[in-house]
């Protein structure tokens, strides 16, 4: 692909083409348009782009008015700021970028239009979330000069963009959009041309196991968002953010992804949302999904169900994982509860086990422990904002309500959970980290990119690469072992990547000669 003719990303003679002119498309433009380009916007539907244009100088002028933008910088903006009235003025563009409805077909038909348009060395980049670029590129003239240039919303706001290659795109090209990303003001990261790429890939651990854990009930829809967010440091549950992206969207994505990959387990989705999705309950957009929203659209709160509380006269603690049994001993002296010593408990003491990646009754059996007096506590992550302790099958309500009152003893907010193999963080958490190790496994994205795009397009308290180092790549590996053992699903089957460098001892982020 001959590129002479093509101004580098930074130069002010450059000249980029807007298909598409939605909240996506006016967002791109706006960056562009900012970033020195002269940028043209066009539309299928008539009046739009002159609609979008007026739009986007409004912006400039809120933004001059707040004191963001220099008013003689939001003066030229709009001079270099074009509404077309017909595709075919898209003909000078150095860069077209599309950002029309979400639809293979479609896209195809566009390029293939713009392909009668536009020079031979234009860059013809797809804002596509879901689609292959190697499939909308497919049937071209000149297929490598086709890459995937995805952005999220808001673009002024979410700085982070995916370029993506397809099978036939060429290595420059990429480059180019990599480097025009950057000057753009973002975070450009390199991905491979595969299902979800590398953020909507990495995406599957969080919504898919926490719905997960609903089917199998081990925790209602607020004690599992309250969980994760005071734990694990989310900004939202995986409920609340479904309810806000919309089950319309969200659910269609985690079911083609799950077939995109031939069915594989660790991205299976689960029956509830599509249920909620045929019931129309879809989120926050129509005031109901997981939770119900008010006309002035803020959720409704749905408290956990009150614990009853007791005092235990004297408690015994696992020393089987005796990093974990370390970090809860201090809760009990906090509440002035004796704690036992001896290699067995007491005939009446409240048993803790603290399990990693095991539910309660397999320790409780192990250790040769009363199930009835027994809990297990989550005590992997951030203990401070909430306490997770899950029952036994068999634990007594007087045990249960004596493990409330201990670890709530500080006025910190306990929830209760079910028996599960992993507890809630745990199994959440290292799903996430296997995911992200897979993507580094396939060669999708450098490491260092992935955790780059996770936390700028997820929003994650860590990169997934990051955290696994910071639990320690051995504990995840003992985490996920564990679950496929007392599961049986391969969805938990430990990634190579992580496999390898925790028996090594090495980061995540290692990468090999």
């Amino acid at each position: 692909m001959q590129n002479g003719m093509r101004p580098e990303p930074t130069s002010p003679q450059l000249v980029v083409g807007l298909v598409g002119c939605g909240i996506m498309g006016r967002g791109i433009a706006q960056i562009a348009v900012l970033s020195g380009a002269q940028v043209r916007l066009t539309d299928a539907r008539e009046g739009a782009a002159k609609v979008a244009r007026e739009e986007l100088l409004a912006t400039f002028g809120k933004l001059v008015d707040k004191g963001k933008l220099d008013a003689a910088a939001a003066s030229a903006a709009g001079e270099r700021l074009q509404a077309c009235t017909g595709i075919e003025q898209l003909a000078g563009c150095h860069v077209v970028v599309e950002a029309i409805v979400e639809d293979l077909a479609a896209k195809r038909s566009l390029f293939t239009t713009l392909e009668g348009i536009v020079t031979a060395d234009t860059i013809l980049a797809t804002n596509t979330s879901s689609l292959p670029v190697t499939a909308i590129a497919a049937g071209l003239k000149h297929p490598e000069r086709v890459a995937g240039f995805h952005f999220f919303n808001p673009v002024p706001l979410m700085k982070i963009v995916e370029a993506i290659g397809g099978f036939l795109t060429e290595a420059s090209v990429v480059d180019y959009l990599l480097a025009l990303g950057k000057h753009w003001g973002h975070t450009a990261v390199r991905a491979k041309d595969t299902p979800g790429f590398i953020v909507n890939h990495a995406g599957r651990g969080y919504g898919t196991e926490g719905l997960r854990l609903l089917a199998e009930g081990v925790a209602t829809v607020p004690v599992l968002d309250n969980i994760l967010r005071d734990t694990a440091g989310f900004r939202l549950g995986p409920c609340e953010l479904l309810d806000l992206t919309g089950l319309d969207v969200s659910h269609p994505v985690m079911e083609s992804i799950y077939h995109q990959y031939y069915e594989e387990p660790r991205f299976r989705p689960q029956v509830h949302t599509r249920q909620m999705l045929t019931a129309g309950a879809l989120g926050k957009k129509v005031g109901h999904g997981f939770y119900r929203y008010g006309s002035d659209g803020k959720k409704e709160a749905l408290a956990e169900p009150a614990q009853a509380t007791a005092t235990a006269s004297s408690v015994w603690l696992s020393q089987e994982r005796p990093e974990l049994a370390e970090k809860i001993a201090p809760f009990i002296a906090a509440a002035g509860i004796p704690l036992e010593s001896g290699a067995h408990p007491s005939d009446t003491a409240l048993c803790i086990v603290t399990p990693l990646g095991e539910d309660a009754t397999t320790c409780c059996v192990r250790e040769n422990l009363d199930a009835r007096r027994t809990v297990a506590v989550e005590s992997l992550l951030d203990l401070s904002r909430r306490r997770v302790v899950m029952t036994t099958p068999a634990t007594s309500a007087d045990y249960l309500a004596m493990a409330c009152g201990l670890f709530g003893a500080t006025g910190t907010p306990v929830s209760v959970i079910r028996d599960s193999a992993g507890l809630v963080t745990q199994r959440v958490v290292a799903h996430i980290v296997n995911i992200a190790c897979e993507i580094a496994q396939q060669d999708i994205a450098d490491p260092q990119d992935i955790d780059r795009a996770v936390t700028l397009g997820l929003g994650y308290p860590l990169g997934p690469l990051a955290w696994g180092d910071q639990i320690g790549a051995r504990t995840v590996l003992a985490i996920l072992k564990n679950l496929e053992q007392q599961t049986g699903d391969s969805r938990y089957r430990p990634s190579p990547w992580l496999q390898r460098r925790a028996l090594l001892g090495l980061s995540l982020h290692h990468k090999e000669i």
